[in-house]
């Protein structure tokens, strides 16, 4: 159908107990008009998602990101202002050398280095704005001596980033520089191995116009990254690529050729079928919401896994391309894949289905994985790999620490793939026999107890810490594991030996271990302290095993959502995209947008929308909070659509289009005024297709044949490639299009803040109570973090005046011996009386990030409790805050370290209606504010 094409239906076949379509009996059968396949409409809407950039970013928090599901780049500039960095890195790119420490060690991720545009002045400013669309930078570099114009962009096929530059004249000197990394596993870093062997030095060269950063392999192979610019009249290319290969030394003959392929054409043909890839990807699938910044958010989730991944590139590991220094240089695969990739199905974008491809093609090593007397019929994977699945064994139940479960879990992702393209190939050829594997090497270790039931003996739940036998996390993915084996051979005619089996461990397995909590982690462990995961829910979410749709269970499944998501203290961002999920297969929508709202604010998504948490970057929780708000949009477990099932009371107006579920249909809804007007449905394979439609009054059906089944359920006869309409009594209007957005919202990345109220520092000098500033002469002097370690005076502000976002402060002298920050210990900080708004604080925490609570004093006697969110100082900045300064390293008593660490502005909001007297600091030890400097601001 042509684009923007209209569509009509014939009337349906009417069930005995649906009304007639009294338009189709005046001859006006309803028009689908679709405002949401043009280029242009693309395009206006996707601009209004972009993250925009008004101020600087310091970190890979904070800036924009590039990638092609291969190589990543992330753009910002670094503390001293020189230049603008690109960093460079590739999905590609590991060591090889299994016996050197594993996965984390001998087969991490390897770091490749970075880009500088170094300018001729400092940056003093940018202008950018990330094109979801074009999938591009643009803007403007200013700097003390002039201006650069910019666009840059990672080819979506290619495989090469290229940047273009139109600098002003007295930015004419600007030039590129390449800083390779050593290629050292990154938990080096943070978990130094003593036996680790270094590889080699990299080595840098010219071949012709083409600079080449060569890395040597110690086992073997090397990888190569090169670049070259291109002057012509009015502007300047460069082009940059990555290469990996092993064993063979390849990598630096075919970086060379790429590179050279790249230049080849003009640059507007090469942006053009960049562009071309990216244009054919968003319209798959179309969502529109009337909160602006959650919408702008699922849109640069969607832009960030085709960035981060693509069906033919790496699995991704746990920061996609854009790898970063941390503690996970690898695939995690008890969570994190699973979560990485559920997004692709609703959204249509099965083109991205890395994880079936990575099991099919590793299916040996995940044999290998098993101990050798179960390799003849079982498989498994280790919590951790590389891209290729390897390396480790699987310890077997009983045990220390066995992790069982993991590859049964991930093919549940292979599982969804199938059905939601219902493609028998991914069935028959990759889940039934893996699955087979994974399941039998559960049946090795099964004992009869003297209830009867089938046991399993101690086995680990992620990542709980310690054992228990009758895990939930592995019961779970037992009972899936049999009842999706079982349902596979009854689709694919096979008369397996083993179906028996299967049907005697579903009607002898233990139950579920429960308490007046709900579930248990396993038998006689009860879910006892705050955990992150929700391992112990499996059978809830994502399996469905246990669902509200199952009365019975409803008070088990509330229970344990209460208990779990209450018990504070030890949550991630991946806690609330869960809990989330779970509240919206309950159908309470205000309870999963809580749950988001949560997420957002409590500062595990950062400016550009990345996450981090306390091993490093990670990427599965922004992605997974898409999948979040599939299951309130659209859910499609068991044998039913359900349309809007958790749509929060305040989203009167919802669009989906095309949203792809299992038993591979295509849904189209639209939602206004809070009530489900029209559904289109369109099989894609002839499936069986029930659907709660939540269409309120009397049902129209056009296009198919139809039976109402009662509770708000209907059963369309829909054959491959047939569509139907379900229509609310009175609908003709039928217009796909996206919704007005509700209220004001902040753009993603740094937008422009509102100017301050006129600001006044406050002299903090008789309180400071700490020295955690030493210079690098004398690294011994100061203490910040109780270790003797310190932040480097050279890369901080000068003492003295301070001004930053518009807010006047004073920064404290670092002289040698020189107090220079306020502990807080409960002291009460006096300000000069006034009416205030806001009170700024430029500080850090060490031990940790802290959300914690003031109490203002006004000067009539009266006092308020005002919050306070500040960051570790080897963290980003809180959500409500920005990062001042970042320290490319800390000093310690033996000198300096590598760790990256940084002050933060923070606010507290006070009440300006009052005259405020003082503030009175909260008690901490671990985590420790510290407070360098403060401002009172008056209201604007």
């Amino acid at each position: 159908m042509a684009a923007g094409a209209a569509l009509s239906l014939p009337a349906a076949p009417a069930s005995a107990d649906a009304p007639a379509d009294a338009d189709a009996a005046r001859g006006r059968p309803p028009v689908v008009r679709d405002l949401t396949r043009t280029a242009g409409q693309w395009a206006r809407f996707l601009k209004d998602q972009d993250l925009l950039w008004q101020r600087v970013p310091r970190s890979w928090t904070e800036g924009p990101f590039l990638g092609d599901g291969r190589l990543g780049s992330i753009v910002y500039v670094p503390g001293d202002g020189r230049g603008v960095r690109f960093e460079v890195q590739h999905s590609e790119v590991q060591d090889h050398r299994p016996e050197m420490g594993g996965t984390l060690y001998g087969l991490a991720r390897l770091p490749l280095g970075y880009l500088t545009l170094d300018t001729v002045g400092t940056v003093t400013g940018v202008d950018w704005r990330l094109g979801l669309w074009n999938a591009e930078l643009s803007g403007t570099v200013t700097t003390t001596a002039g201006e650069i114009a910019l666009t840059a962009l990672v080819h979506s096929t290619r495989s090469v980033l290229m940047v273009r530059l139109v600098p002003s004249a007295g930015e004419q000197g600007a030039t590129w520089t390449f800083h390779p990394a050593d290629a050292i596993s990154p938990r080096q870093f943070t978990n130094p191995l003593d036996s680790y062997v270094h590889n080699p030095a990299p080595e840098t060269r010219q071949n012709g116009d083409t600079h080449l950063a060569v890395q040597q392999l110690l086992a073997g192979g090397q990888h190569v990254t090169a670049y070259r610019e291109v002057k012509r009249a009015k502007d300047r290319w460069l082009y940059c690529t990555v290469t990996h290969s092993h064993p063979r030394r390849t990598a630096e003959k075919a970086a060379i050729t790429r590179l050279a392929d790249a230049v080849a054409a003009p640059p507007n043909v090469r942006v053009r079928t960049h562009r071309a890839w990216w244009h054919a990807y968003y319209p798959k699938s179309f969502v529109s919401l009337p909160d602006g910044r959650l919408q702008s958010f699922y849109w640069i989730q969607l832009y960030k896994i085709a960035s981060a991944t693509r069906r033919d590139a790496p699995v991704m590991a746990t920061s996609g391309p854009w790898l970063q220094p941390g503690g996970w240089p690898g695939v995690w695969w008890n969570l994190n894949v699973q979560l990485e990739y559920w997004l692709i199905h609703g959204s249509n974008h099965l083109e991205l289905d890395a994880v079936t491809r990575t099991l099919d093609e590793n299916r040996q090593h995940l044999i290998e994985s098993v101990p050798a007397a179960y390799r003849h019929d079982s498989a498994g994977v280790v919590r951790a790999t590389d891209q290729f699945c390897q390396v480790g064994t699987l310890r077997v139940p009983g045990d220390r620490d066995p992790e069982v479960g993991n590859l049964t879990w991930a093919l549940h992702n292979v599982w969804l793939s199938y059905r939601h393209t219902m493609d028998i190939k991914i069935l028959r050829d990759v889940l039934f026999p893996l699955l087979r594997r994974a399941v039998n090497f559960y049946l090795h270790f099964l004992q009869p107890g003297p209830d009867g039931k089938l046991h399993l003996p101690p086995t680990f739940s992620p990542e709980y810490g310690g054992t228990a036998p009758d895990c939930n996390y592995d019961l779970a993915l037992l009972r899936w594991g049999c009842t999706t084996l079982i349902d596979s051979a009854r689709v694919l005619g096979v008369d397996d030996p083993l179906l028996p089996r299967w049907h005697e461990v579903l009607r002898t397995l233990v139950d579920y271990p429960v308490d007046a909590n709900g579930f248990m982690i396993g038998a006689g462990v009860p879910f006892a302290k705050s955990h992150r995961h929700y391992s112990h829910m499996l059978s809830v979410y994502p399996l469905y095993l246990v669902n509200w749709e199952q009365p019975e269970r409803r008070e088990l499944i509330e229970t344990s959502l209460n208990h779990w998501i209450g018990f504070t203290g030890a949550l991630q961002g991946y806690s609330f995209t869960g809990a989330a999920s779970i509240a919206a297969q309950m159908g309470r929508g205000d309870q999963s947008l809580g749950y988001l709202k949560d997420l957002l604010a409590q500062g595990f998504i950062q400016a550009n929308t990345m996450y981090r948490e306390g091993g490093g970057p990670v990427i599965e929780t922004p992605l997974s909070a898409d999948q979040s708000l599939h299951d309130m949009l659209v859910q499609s477990w068991g044998d039913t659509i359900r349309i809007f099932p958790a749509v929060p009371r305040a989203w009167d107006a919802v669009t989906v289009r095309d949203f792809r579920t299992q038993g591979a249909f295509l849904v189209t809804a639209v939602r206004r005024e809070g009530a489900t007007r029209w559904i289109r449905i369109r099989s894609l394979a002839g499936a069986p297709c029930r659907v709660r439609h939540g269409i309120d009054g009397p049902l129209t059906v056009r296009g198919a044949k139809w039976h109402d089944a009662g509770n708000g359920v209907v059963e369309l006869e829909l054959a491959a490639g047939r569509e139907a309409l379900l229509l609310a009594a009175g609908v003709r209007d039928l217009v796909v299009e996206p919704v007005e957005v509700s209220g004001d919202w902040r753009a993603w990345g740094l937008p422009a803040l509102p100017p301050p109220g006129r600001t006044a520092p406050v002299d903090l000098t008789a309180h400071f109570d700490s020295d955690g500033i030493s210079t690098h002469e004398n690294t011994q002097d100061g203490d910040f973090d109780g270790t003797g370690r310190t932040y480097p005076a050279e890369e901080l502000p000068a003492a003295g005046p301070l001004t930053f976002e518009g807010v006047r402060y004073t920064f404290p002298s670092y002289a040698d011996g020189a107090l220079d920050n306020v502990t807080a210990k409960g002291q009460t900080i006096p300000v000069p009386p006034g009416r205030y708004a806001k009170v700024r604080v430029l500080g850090a925490c060490s031990y940790g990030a802290l959300k914690t609570t003031l109490t203002a004093t006004y000067t009539d006697g009266s006092t308020q409790e005002v919050e306070l969110a500040m960051s570790d100082w080897a963290g980003t900045a809180p959500a409500s805050g920005s990062e001042v300064v970042r320290c490319t390293h800390r000093h310690g008593r033996s000198g300096p370290d590598t760790l990256q660490v940084a002050l933060f502005q923070t606010a507290v909001t006070v009440d300006q209606a009052r005259e405020l007297r003082s503030l009175t600091l909260p008690d901490t030890t671990k985590p420790a504010l510290h407070l360098f400097a403060l401002s009172v601001e008056e209201p604007r």
